[in-house]
């Protein structure tokens, strides 16, 4: 495969000679390629198979990438637009950005307080210059309401999760006046953003971007899991005051914090919907995947940062009953972890790039069904979250705060299993 690919690159850039062609990490509607061609580096990207469903086409992205450079964005210049990229058409090659995208690196990395400012005003003037793009030119993106949508989407894949309806309730209840609208990047976070060092050098992933309120972006940007365990509000490297000083000085509108962080808790319900998604794709057998599987067990860390943003507090733990010793040892908990410590021990090591990768995933997964078998004797709260979040999205029931509280000891219980370093320290109590 990849040598036919890089015969068609060949072919494309003109018989230009193609070396170091690997394929980098991306995300869930397109294949990212990094290469070479008579020495220059270069980036292909083009749709995966059965990704992109309600994407703009990458024709509508070039020429919004265009409109984008033009307004002082910082983005990779397109050299081969989507519709010239004869047998790899769609598809889109652009120069190589010097830069991290890493989110965790990129966290991770020594800053100066001056450094984190800077780099969070950078990214606000991105996010300003991105909403002065005029709408007129570009007629063929859709508006998008993120209540709607979330909405929706939770009810056709089936997640009836009540901290998502109280969610819902709080988010229609505390809506903020509307802002015009703007082109919307729909995806601007760290991993979707090259930096290097202290400077901004490219937005990517433009297939998310629509019409609609150009908060959604500065809300989506805070969204916990773009901190990637950093402990500031602005994708884990700043200070909202930060991004929104750069946002103002270029757009020169004032923005109400408190707005960007009634985006953020609608950010974080989509987020939560994007992962039942991709979880369902493997379920339903569209792309059989342990990495798209173990991202449906991310829906709770969404259900859990919700109920912290609209005000439902901690809840007692619960403790799983005494196990059944039937099979005797090593029980299952234990042959897991025998499991696990062999493939990070003895398989690790021979491994590097995507098959290292590919490994951390199915660990992961590993420690999730070790975790489960743990505590499998919990009986949580509340049972049947079906119906009470059927009976919340009718009115029927008007949740107070012993419900609320059984509601979040039930998502508490959840994310002991799924990924106990999401919560925070009141939570981690006798997690194993």
């Amino acid at each position: 495969m990849t040598s036919d690919l890089a015969e068609d690159l060949s072919t494309v850039l003109g018989g230009a000679a193609i070396a170091g062609l690997r394929r980098l990490s991306g995300g869930a509607s397109r294949e990212t390629w990094a290469f070479t061609a008579d020495g220059r580096d270069l980036i292909l990207q083009r749709t995966r198979p059965a990704g992109g469903m309600g994407a703009p086409s990458m024709a509508v992205e070039d020429a919004l990438l265009a409109a984008a450079e033009a307004a002082g964005v910082p983005v990779p210049a397109v050299l081969v637009a989507a519709d010239d990229a004869g047998p790899l058409a769609p598809a889109r090659i652009t120069a190589a950005v010097p830069g991290e995208a890493l989110g965790p690196r990129l966290v991770r990395a020594e800053r100066t307080d001056e450094g984190r400012r800077a780099l969070a005003a950078q990214m606000g003037s991105a996010l300003a210059a991105i909403h002065s793009i005029p709408l007129d030119e570009h007629p063929a993106l859709e508006r998008k309401d993120s209540l709607e949508g979330a909405r929706n989407g939770l009810d056709l894949v089936g997640e009836a999760r009540p901290a998502f309806e109280l969610a819902l309730r709080w988010l229609h209840e505390n809506r903020p006046p509307p802002t015009p609208d703007t082109v919307v990047h729909g995806d601007f976070r760290i991993g979707n953003l090259l930096v290097d060092g202290d400077e901004l050098t490219a937005v990517l992933d433009w297939e998310l971007a629509h019409r609609g309120d150009p908060l959604e972006d500065l809300g989506w940007l805070c969204v916990r899991a773009w901190r990637f365990g950093g402990d500031h509000e602005v994708g884990g490297l700043a200070d909202l005051d930060d991004l929104l000083a750069g946002y103002t000085a270029a757009r020169g509108v004032d923005v109400d914090p408190a707005h960007v962080r009634w985006w953020s808790a609608a950010g974080t319900l989509m987020w939560g919907l994007i992962c039942a998604v991709q979880a369902r794709r493997h379920l339903d057998g569209h792309i059989r995947s342990v990495e798209l599987a173990t991202i449906g067990r991310r829906v709770c860390e969404n259900e859990y940062d919700l109920l912290g943003l609209i005000g439902v507090g901690p809840s007692p733990a619960l403790e799983p009953a005494p196990p059944l010793d039937l099979h005797g040892r090593p029980t299952a908990e234990e042959l897991l972890d025998a499991v696990r410590s062999h493939l990070t021990d003895e398989i690790a090591p021979l491994l590097d790039g995507a098959p290292a990768f590919s490994l951390k995933v199915v660990d992961r997964a590993l420690a999730t069904v070790q975790r489960e078998v743990a505590r499998a004797g919990v009986i949580p709260p509340i049972p049947d979250e079906a119906a009470l979040a059927a009976a919340i999205r009718s009115g029927a029931v008007d949740p107070d705060d012993e419900l609320r509280a059984a509601i979040r000891a039930t998502v508490v219980e959840r994310l002991k299993v799924a990924n106990p370093k999401w919560l925070h320290p009141e939570d981690r109590s006798q997690v194993r």
